[in-house]
């Protein structure tokens, strides 16, 4: 999995900070390490996110988001 972590002052703040741009620039730097690391070639990779808030355990969402690796 590819990780985003954002930090905010409330859970649901952080969840609605991984924009556009942010998805696009991951899945990028996802087909570079895919590029280097041949053997995960057939590995199952999604985008994962980290919520964490002040005062709150922190929240994992598992598939937050679509992985372009085309």
């Amino acid at each position: 999995a590819f990780v985003e972590v954002k930090a905010r002052e409330r859970l649901d703040d952080a969840a609605s900070a991984i924009l556009e741009t942010k998805r696009r620039r991951i899945s990028r730097a996802a087909r570079v390490w895919l590029t280097r690391n041949p053997w995960a070639a057939r590995a199952t990779l999604r985008g994962d996110a980290v919520f964490v808030a002040p005062g709150r355990l922190p929240r994992h969402l598992g598939a937050a988001y679509r992985l372009d690796l085309d």
